[in-house]
């Protein structure tokens, strides 16, 4: 399979904002509790969380992390998690019906958000809710002294504010299974009150206001024009949410969902496009995919156990085992982020740790890397500066959910300030190498640095605290510069990460 493909030093998209590689946790399922935090352990530190996790976290250079959710966040009183922890109650979860601690709260959770060097993104309960239960969290945490809330802070132990600039004006608000799941003109309209609000106490703060759900709900993408025709001069961002599966076991077609993201995307862009012009608005508002991943292998039979189940702590749920067709895929889905960052700022993956995650933690016992990891670390890590665009031209094939897929995916980025340019390729196809001949205009001299490839896994193959590292990156052979090229041999169903030092 012959491959043609260009860039040029000129032809960019966007600076990347580093939050495009952003996470999410929820207290939800073994997340919190037995994830991040699990006193007790051997490798717990002086405040109970846990070291081995956190090392993962740290190699992943993640920027900004959304909490406490997700569903959890729309039942939420923060109240319940601040002061004594011996005085905190325990409450019953109606999104996850399960029991929750309160053992971790917004001051746990910042210390530990500090010591993993990410930026905290909250989320807000505007489900059971409200404007002013949100005003006093802002206060509470970003307001330096001389307050209600803020001296209340400083009595728990916390002299300086949290200075958080990224709020989540409540979660998936369209969505009939939210508490307090409102229609968009009046949840569009409480947002924009909402946000005025908090940013009288913090100026400078981006408000993130809920689109919708997933492409696939009945009111999308309408719920987006409604929301923002109420909200739009007074917020930052507009939130998507997609997961991914392949229950029809179809490699080539779940793949292709990759394309259907990227026209999610340019069709929320049209939207948010619309709205500034009927308004005559001089802000622009982006987007912030704040949960994303693949979701499926035991989607079913966990969204059985839960809705029966008698209010656990803490339970087990959703803890996909990723294999290595998932790793393939999240690799092309960064690919698309990356191409589409002009409209996308922040993207989320969902979530960190063992709830649908890509790192799992036994009760106890061992965390491990799972494989989708891997391509996510190498995105977040070499994937930053400006999205360069990319012209391909490869052999296509036609799916269930996109037409004229090309069977080799890639997007790359300029750093102009560490002088490299990095190329992200995603073989699909099934069977045939791709052999790539690559012009790399406007980089005289580039010689290759890095190559780290993943490939010639079983697709089902997965990692395991057995087999922790099964799946991994290795060092990559048969790509290299010849007379100003990118040229080589791209196996099949291969992902590849490869940088060049350049002038």
């Amino acid at each position: 399979m012959k491959v043609n493909a260009a860039i040029h030093r000129d032809f960019r998209i966007a600076e990347i904002d580093d939050r495009l590689y952003a996470a999410f946790i929820e207290h939800m399922g073994r997340a919190i509790y037995s994830g991040i935090y699990e006193p007790g352990h051997p490798e717990a530190d002086e405040m109970g969380f846990r070291r081995d996790v956190m090392k993962f976290v740290k190699d992943l250079n993640i920027p900004a992390i959304r909490y406490p959710g997700g569903n959890f966040v729309s039942a939420y009183d923060w109240k319940d998690g601040i002061g004594p922890k011996e005085e905190r109650p325990v409450r019953l979860d109606l999104a996850w019906r399960s029991k929750e601690t309160n053992q971790v709260g917004i001051n746990e959770f910042a210390w530990w958000a500090k010591e993993a060097d990410i930026e905290m993104m909250l989320a807000i309960n505007l489900g059971s809710k409200g404007l002013q239960d949100a005003r006093e969290f802002v206060e509470y945490v970003n307001h330096p002294s001389g307050s209600f809330w803020s001296d209340l802070r400083r009595s728990h132990g916390v002299e300086d504010p949290y200075d958080v600039k990224m709020w989540c004006l409540g979660n998936e608000m369209d969505g009939p299974w939210q508490i307090g799941h409102k229609e968009a003109p009046e949840y569009g309209r409480l947002a924009n009150e909402t946000a005025k609000a908090l940013r009288q106490l913090t100026p400078d703060a981006e408000m993130v206001v809920c689109g919708s759900s997933n492409d696939q709900m009945p009111t999308y993408p309408e719920w987006e024009r409604e929301v923002l025709e109420e909200c739009y001069e007074n917020v930052h961002h507009i939130s998507l949410h997609k997961y991914f599966g392949n229950n029809s076991k179809d490699t080539l077609n779940f793949f292709g969902k990759i394309e259907e993201t990227g026209r999610y995307i340019q069709s929320i862009a049209g939207v948010i496009d619309y709205v500034k012009a009927k308004k005559r608005a001089k802000n622009d508002v982006h987007i912030c995919f704040d949960e994303w991943n693949v979701w499926y292998h035991i989607r079913e039979s966990d969204t059985q156990r839960w809705k029966t189940w008698d209010w656990p702590e803490a339970p087990d749920l959703l803890e996909e085992d990723y294999n290595f067709e998932d790793a393939l895929f999240i690799g092309g889905l960064l690919n698309e982020f990356i191409r589409r960052s002009d409209r996308v700022k922040i993207a989320c993956i969902a979530q960190l740790v063992n709830v649908i995650a890509p790192i799992r933690a036994e009760r106890g016992g061992p965390a491990w890397r799972q494989t989708i990891y891997w391509p996510y670390q190498m995105a977040s890590l070499h994937g930053r500066g400006t999205a360069l665009r990319v012209a391909v031209d490869a052999p296509t094939y036609d799916c269930r959910v996109a037409d004229d897929v090309s069977y080799l995916d890639i997007a790359a980025t300029h750093d102009a300030g560490a002088g490299t340019v990095t190329v992200f390729a995603l073989n699909r196809h099934l069977t045939e190498t791709a052999e790539l001949d690559m012009a790399l205009t406007g980089f005289p001299g580039a010689s290759l640095v890095m190559h780290k490839v993943m490939e010639g896994h079983d697709l089902a193959a997965t990692n395991g605290p057995d087999k922790p590292d099964a799946i991994a990156p290795r060092d990559g052979t048969g790509v290299g510069i010849e007379d100003g090229a990118l040229k080589g041999r791209l196996a099949p169903l291969s992902y590849h990460v490869l940088k060049f030092k350049v002038a």
